[in-house]
């Protein structure tokens, strides 16, 4: 798991590679993701935006920005969780995610929560980091 926590609002990250899903030899790579929010703070807090980095191991990069995730806009209560699953394809074996999402206060205030770097590798692969 990959983790990160902004303004006690964590967020945690369980990347997967989906084999039945891929097609090494069409260059079709997919790995899915379990992300669960949890709002540790004391304050109520709603997902209003998501914004995506994702990086494949030739350096092109795809971003995504929209409206909340999944179709929803969770609103998180201190104590409350939201989890949910989504995926990822790319053209090489191997990549990087990382991201931001943006929060909004029951009094207007919006900031930023990171999304914790997290690599996409197909099974097999081995990277080297310098």
């Amino acid at each position: 798991m990959y983790r990160a926590r902004t303004r006690d609002i964590d967020v945690a990250v369980e990347p997967y590679y989906l084999e039945e899903q891929s097609s090494p030899e069409d260059s079709r790579y997919v790995w899915g993701y379990r992300i669960v929010i949890e709002n540790k703070s004391s304050i109520s807090v709603t997902l209003v935006h998501r914004y995506w980095n994702i990086t494949d191991e030739n350096g092109i990069v795809d971003e995504v920005d929209g409206p909340g995730v999944v179709g929803d806009q969770p609103r998180l209560k201190p104590g409350d969780s939201y989890e949910y699953s989504s995926g990822c394809p790319l053209d090489t074996p191997s990549g990087v995610m990382f991201g931001t999402y943006d929060m909004k206060t029951d009094e207007g205030e919006t900031f930023k929560v990171d999304i914790p770097a997290f690599s996409l590798d197909s099974p097999g692969v081995v990277r080297v980091l310098n």
